[in-house]
């Protein structure tokens, strides 16, 4: 039984609080953040220290309200919504499915900034019936001629491994490509979150040394990694990418673009890793032209 707590908003109050909501599940709670009317739009944040949906995504509301149902979903592990495993991976798409099913949401558009992208394919490739369109920024795909792993996940180890404000700063300035958005505020509020012992714990698993396998590879007697079954993805798909990406470099693209059934690629110049920040209106119009196309 879900018990969902909402608030109602309207198109000028689209603060922290008042598009702040929650469901109780037999999973723990999942938290997330609503505004907005028409088709629902499912948004799903990526990884990294002191990440979460809200961070990620709330410079872009204003305009998918206008068009979309708005459902920015706090993913488990990240520290917001209850934990259900000590890997944030594993069940994620479960608990994609589990909200979209209690809020009654058949059928979505998605978009998911690397991780979050990472969870919208596989979504796309195991329930083909509840995408609709799926937009990913970044971080599907593997590397094909940059190193491997990418620098910023090597700085993300680093923190994981021994947590210090000098190893958050260093990441986040490789997050992007102008080094004036990593702002005095934007590193205390990450800093905060990632000191939490159990978000860190759910960082570790996904990037400490000796975690295994990582996202897009596969162990040895695992399944096929995400890269080797993107063919499967049937949803239209629009790959948003920054052209100075240093998390999940460019050339990343190339197996998606070319094994995707119906897929474009749009990428922006002078922008890293977050794109739907660091190039918010040229992504923006991007991506509502894609999901809003007849």
């Amino acid at each position: 039984m879900e018990t969902i707590v909402t608030m109602t908003t309207t198109e000028t109050d689209l603060s922290f609080e008042a598009t702040r909501r929650e469901i109780a599940t037999d999973q723990g709670v999942l938290r997330f953040h609503e505004a907005g009317e028409g088709p629902p739009l499912v948004m799903l944040h990526g990884s990294g220290p002191g990440v979460s949906g809200w961070r990620n995504f709330r410079g872009n509301l204003a305009t998918f309200t206008r068009s979309h149902r708005v459902l920015i979903l706090e993913m488990p592990g990240f520290g917001l919504s209850d934990p259900i495993a000590d890997h944030p991976a594993v069940g994620a798409v479960d608990s994609v499915l589990r909200f979209m099913d209690s809020l009654g949401v058949e059928r979505a558009d998605l978009i998911g900034n690397s991780f979050g992208g990472f969870i919208g394919s596989m979504l796309a490739m195991e329930h083909p019936s509840r995408l609709r369109r799926l937009v990913t920024v970044g971080g599907v795909g593997r590397n094909i001629f940059s190193p491997t792993p990418a620098e910023g996940v090597k700085i993300i180890t680093d923190f994981v491994e021994n947590p210090s404000r000098e190893l958050l700063v260093r990441w986040l300035h490789s997050m992007v490509y102008d080094p004036a958005l990593v702002t005095d505020e934007l590193i205390e509020e990450r800093w905060k979150q990632a000191n939490d012992p159990a978000t860190l714990a759910c960082i570790r698993a996904m990037y400490g040394r000796g975690a295994g396998a990582g996202l897009y590879d596969a162990a040895d007697d695992g399944p096929p990694p995400l890269w080797a079954q993107l063919h499967k993805i049937k949803a239209p798909t629009l790959l948003t990418w920054g052209r100075d990406d240093r998390v999940t470099p460019l050339d990343g693209a190339l197996l998606p673009v070319r094994t995707i059934p119906d897929v474009e690629l749009h990428v922006f110049p002078n922008c890293g890793h977050w794109v739907m920040i660091e190039a918010a209106g040229a992504w923006e119009s991007a991506v509502s032209a894609f999901l809003t196309r007849p």
